[in-house]
């Protein structure tokens, strides 16, 4: 063996030995432990703040529904009640929890944008978390037409970055990631699908190390989301199953017709925001509570002809259409209203389980249109329509999938999805959440030149 041989061997020899010394410090150093630490209890502290959460937001659903499926005159209640709660939750929103409106999504986005931990804090902070939990409860208990999920995400981003700051931990983005992916896993009680939401959504990108860290956060905060509330399908069960030579056209139309749709919604809600936003500048306050206002009076009279259905997240109708109850062919569309009116309000609140509901609904109608099975069809339906409304395909076929426990669909969804994907792409380019997420980012640079301006001499 030659000495350039012998040479390289020990190049190679040396840099293991470092690698080595390195791992072993890295092992026994405490700081490492201590981080891992705080990070495992933070992830433990999402589960168990999600379970919490689902259970009072559901706890405040059926409050409500008490009074929308009266038939005495007190089934009216909600045209005082709903206007006024999307006042009440739009004034503390804007006036002491800034930061805490809409799905939490977006928030979560645009502070994986942001590189100064001050701007991450109007996004992302216990205080926010505290506040979008109470406000979302609020706005279930005076029947908005929103979720918990999108909320949980917000929420779980930020208990992973106040935990990021305990722990002396330096990698804030990755950690956003995870507590969003741990949120989203917790609250549907559905682990790959969070993990595929951080990737394909909240990051748009493949990190291995990143990964890791969502990995871990989703199974622990999953573990400790079942301990509370069990193991469950969010959706319940549907043994209906696609056969290809019967039902390719309603695979055909729920992915086309429900991706058209959802992309009408997408675009029109962030049309809507833009513009909403833009005449409420000269006013803030004032303009804030008219648009609230008038929003839950839209909520209230869709909710009241349709006999209540429309109020709350839906889970209940789209339950009933997965386990084969047809719903009313007016549903899809009087849901759609609703939950538009509700995310556009400037109240806390998601639109995942409203919009997994209104694509039910839009399923359930096809399938009767073509004669196929209820379950089938509104399990295809979702599909699509969400897959639509976020342009996030993958998470919009395994989230289904895992909250439906039908594993005998999996090529049908994944057609839905990406026939509903296509569609949306055709009719606007910009995904929702992130569309929405350069609208905060925008005001974060708009402070920063203010703030720039006032200290220049």
């Amino acid at each position: 063996m030659t000495g350039v041989e012998y040479e390289g061997i020990g190049r190679v020899a040396g840099g293991g030995l470092r690698i080595l010394r390195r791992s072993r410090t890295l092992v026994i150093t405490p700081r490492y432990w201590r981080q891992r630490l705080v990070f495992w209890l933070g992830a433990l502290a999402i589960g168990l703040v999600s379970a919490g959460f689902a259970q009072l937001a559901d706890e405040a659903q059926h409050l409500f529904s008490q009074v929308a499926v009266r038939q005495d005159g007190l089934r009216f209640l909600p045209l005082l009640v709903t206007p006024l709660g999307f006042g009440l939750c739009a004034f503390f929103a804007a006036r002491f929890v800034q930061g805490s409106q809409g799905s939490g999504i977006p928030q979560a986005i645009a502070a994986r944008h942001l590189r100064d931990d001050s701007e991450r804090s109007s996004f992302l902070s216990l205080r926010i978390a505290v506040g979008k939990i109470v406000m979302t409860i609020i706005g279930l208990l005076c029947g908005a037409s929103i979720g918990r999920e999108g909320p949980t995400v917000q929420v779980g981003a930020s208990i992973m970055l106040q935990v990021a700051r305990w722990g002396g931990m330096v990698q804030a983005r990755g950690l956003i990631l995870a507590g969003s992916a741990a949120g989203i896993a917790a609250a549907f009680n559905t682990p790959l699908a969070g993990i595929v939401f951080a990737i394909e959504e909240m990051s748009r990108t493949y990190q291995a190390r990143t990964n890791g860290i969502v990995l871990s956060a989703v199974i622990i905060a999953g573990l400790a989301s079942i301990a509370i509330v069990g193991n469950y399908t969010y959706f319940g069960f549907t043994d209906a199953t696609a056969v290809l030579k019967r039902d390719w056209f309603l695979v055909l139309c729920c992915g086309v017709i429900g991706g058209g749709f959802g992309a009408v919604f997408s675009s029109g809600m962030v049309w809507l925001t833009r513009r909403i936003r833009r005449w409420r500048a000269g006013s803030p306050l004032g303009r804030i509570l008219i648009v609230a206002v008038l929003s839950g009076a839209v909520v209230a009279l869709i909710g009241i002809t349709t006999g209540g259905m429309t109020f709350g997240t839906g889970y209940a109708q789209a339950r009933s259409a997965i386990e084969g109850t047809p719903l009313p062919a007016s549903f899809f569309l009087a849901k759609f209203i609703a939950s538009l009116a509700s995310s556009v309000s400037g109240i806390p609140g998601g639109l995942f389980a409203p919009s997994l509901s209104v694509g039910a609904g839009l399923g359930s109608t096809l399938g009767s249109l073509l004669g196929s099975p209820a379950g089938l069809a509104a399990v295809l339906g979702m599909a699509g329509y969400f897959s639509g409304v976020v342009q996030a395909p993958m998470t919009a076929f395994v989230i289904i999938l895992e909250m439906t426990g039908n594993h005998d669909n999996v090529i049908a969804l994944m057609a839905a999805s990406v026939l509903g994907y296509g569609t949306a792409r055709l009719i606007t380019r910009e995904p929702l959440y992130h569309a929405l997420s350069r609208l905060f980012i925008a005001d974060v640079l708009r402070q920063r030149r203010a703030q720039s301006a006032g200290a220049a001499p």
